[in-house]
Parts: structure tokens; sequence; C-alpha cells
């Protein structure tokens, strides 16, 4: 995260407060300038909340109770600037929302809406969003599904990014957990989108929903299918990709992985005992034993070993194929096992299966050991 912390820093935010010296002179840009200094070794998100925080200071104390007003004419103004743009549009958009938030008026959280909507193009609202959302959900949806017709692929894709339920970085909205219908009505309007920056999100919104509304998430994909374009077989299987793994039978069937009659020989491991750093390799056969051509999922789980002594399995793709009747194929792949930030390797008993079409075969144990690092 090093180079992305560096995404804010002192040169950015000279050149934001440059610019709304230029739109809004007559606010004291000096808590916000001096934000420059304070860097230091803060993260990412710790400088957004910091230059954030001082424009609100630096906005209320001018506003003199119109806050919100003050800091929409201004950021507005500055969308005439070229130069206002990138990452420190974040705290600008955290800023305006935090002053919508705080206003009695109801119409300063609707014109913030608009603002994100206006800004999002030069750096995405998606994170921004989200504390409305969380405030007034009916409010905000229903504007944000207006956004679906809008010109710009930048704001439409606002549209279907910004309401993700688990978006990363941003924080969680329980509404959108809570009610997976809710966005449902973004997702249909967006899914034939003529930008592929556009459907991407969409079928990433439908992958987050199936972490907790898979039946939905299948009916849906199914609408799609019936009333298809030439992008949305990809959508689907982009959106789909989390209920595949799991081997949830209703995404199988409508990606044509229907259960089939094969038969497995392995797999079949290189080695019983594995250090880390290292590679395994595996091998296996599979028979089309049925009497018609199948369409097979050919996937496989580790289970790996946690620090308390159970086991936690991930599913990691192999490939997809067609057997005629009574074909045979071989396959064989090595998987890695490497320390990093996002998975730490515990020594013990792991086991690897096979997975096709959703259903498991075979299993095949092997012990992984580690290496203490040297000091």
């Amino acid at each position: 995260m090093g180079v992305m912390n560096e995404l804010i820093d002192p040169p950015a935010i000279a050149t934001l407060v440059g610019v709304l010296k230029e739109t809004s002179p007559g606010v004291p840009w000096e808590r916000t300038a001096a934000t420059g200094a304070e860097l230091g070794d803060l993260n990412l998100r710790a400088r957004t909340d910091l230059v954030a925080r001082a424009l609100e200071a630096d906005i209320s104390e001018a506003g003199r109770g119109e806050g919100y007003t003050t800091a929409a004419r201004s950021f507005r103004a500055a969308l005439q600037f070229p130069e206002f743009t990138g990452w420190v549009l974040w705290p600008v958009s955290e800023a305006a929302v935090s002053l919508a938030l705080d206003s009695a008026a109801l119409e300063d959280f609707d014109d913030c809406l608009a603002l994100l909507a206006e800004l999002t193009p030069r750096l995405t609202g998606e994170f921004a969003i989200r504390r409305l959302l969380a405030r007034n959900p009916d409010r905000a949806l229903a504007a944000i599904q207006e956004w679906t017709a809008n010109p710009d692929e930048h704001v439409r894709r606002l549209a279907s990014e910004g309401t993700r339920p688990y978006l990363p970085w941003a924080v969680r909205v329980p509404a959108l957990v809570q009610r997976p219908e809710a966005t449902l009505p973004i997702l249909d309007a967006l899914y034939r989108d003529s930008s592929e920056y556009v459907r991407r999100s969409v079928a990433n919104h439908l992958n987050d929903l199936a972490r907790h509304a898979p039946d939905a998430v299948v009916a849906t994909a199914g609408r799609w299918l019936g009333a298809a374009d030439k992008n949305t077989a990809w959508v689907v299987r982009h959106g789909l990709r989390t209920l595949i793994k799991k081997g949830h039978p209703g995404a199988l069937a409508l990606l044509g992985f229907t259960p089939a009659s094969v038969a497995v020989n392995g797999p079949r491991l290189d080695q019983e005992t594995l250090t880390v750093p290292g590679e395994l390799t595996f091998a296996f056969e599979i028979s089309n034993s049925g009497t018609e051509e199948v369409k097979l999922a050919v996937d496989y789980l580790v289970h790996y070993q946690k620090a308390n002594g159970s086991q936690s399995a991930k599913v990691f793709k192999i490939s997809t194929l067609a057997l005629a009747p009574g074909e045979r194929r071989s396959l064989s792949k090595r998987h890695a096992f490497r320390q990093m930030t996002t998975r730490v390797h515990h020594p013990g008993l792991h086991a690897l299966e096979l997975q096709i079409n959703g259903a498991v075969h075979g299993r095949a144990e092997f012990l992984l050991e580690t290496v203490q690092a040297e000091t």
C-alpha cells in the first residue's frame, strides 16, 4: 500500500488548494493547506480522512450555517479546472457527504447525490456514496436508479459499483445486505450496457449478492440469459463465478454443467510431504461413463490446515471441457504454496479433492511443513 498512499501527497493537496482558492476565495483554506505537512506515514484512508476533516472545517467556518451549500458551490466551480481530478477528490467527496448529512435540509441530501454524479468522472464517488445509502437507502436508491440512463459511463458504473454489498475498501451498508432485491433493478437496467466498464461492475455486484442471496442471483441470471445480447453470457459467467466454485446446482445448470455420469481416477500427488515454499503436482483421469456428451467444470479443493488445527477448503479452477460418451481425458496441475500476506500456511495435514460439476471426487492427503525464517 506504500505506493497507494502517495496518491494523496503534498503536491496533490497543493494543487487542490490552489484550485479552491480560485473558485472560493472567501473560504480560508488554511487547514486544508496545512494537511500537506501532516501526512507522514498515514495510509491512503487516513490521508483521506485527514484532508476531508480539514475541508469540512474550512468550509464550515466560512459557510455560517450553510456548510453544504458552500461546499457544493465550491466543488462544482472547481470542475472547470482540468487539474481538479485524481485521488485527492476522495476527501472532497467525503467532505461533501459529511456536510450534507449534517444539514437539516433534505434537499441537500438529494443535491449531494447529484454532486457525486458530477464528480465521479474525475474520481469515482463509490466510497463516499455509502454513507448516503446508509442514512436513507430508499431515497438514495431512487435517485441512483435514474443514473442507469445517464449518458456518462462513469455515472452508470457508479450506480452499480457504489451499491455493491461488499465493495472493497468501502464501509458496509446493512440495508444492501439485508435487502438483496433492492439493487436488482439497477443491475437489470445495466447488464446489457454498451460499456464493458459498466458490465464488469454489474458482474461483480451480482457476485457480491451471491454471498447471501444465491437463489435470487441464479433467478436473475436466468432472466438475463432469456433476454441476452452478445455480452450477456460473459456477464453471467463472471457474476456466477463464486457459486460455480461452490458447486451451486442452479448456477451450474444455467451454464450447461448438469449432473454427469463420470468416472474419476485420482488425484495422484507427486509427493506426500511438501515444504513451503514449494509446489505440489497432481494428476487424474476423467471418463464419460454415460451415453451422451457432457460439459464439465473441473475444479479442485485444497483443504488448508488452520492455526487451530481444523481445515478450511478453498476452490481453484482447472478447466472446462466436453467429453463424448466413453471418452477419457488425462489432466494435471501444479499448485504453489508460498507464504503471503493474504494466506499464511500452517504446518500439518492438508488434503486435495477434485470437484466436477459441483460433485466432489477423490481425496489425497499430504503433509505440509514450514521453514522458520532465520533471525
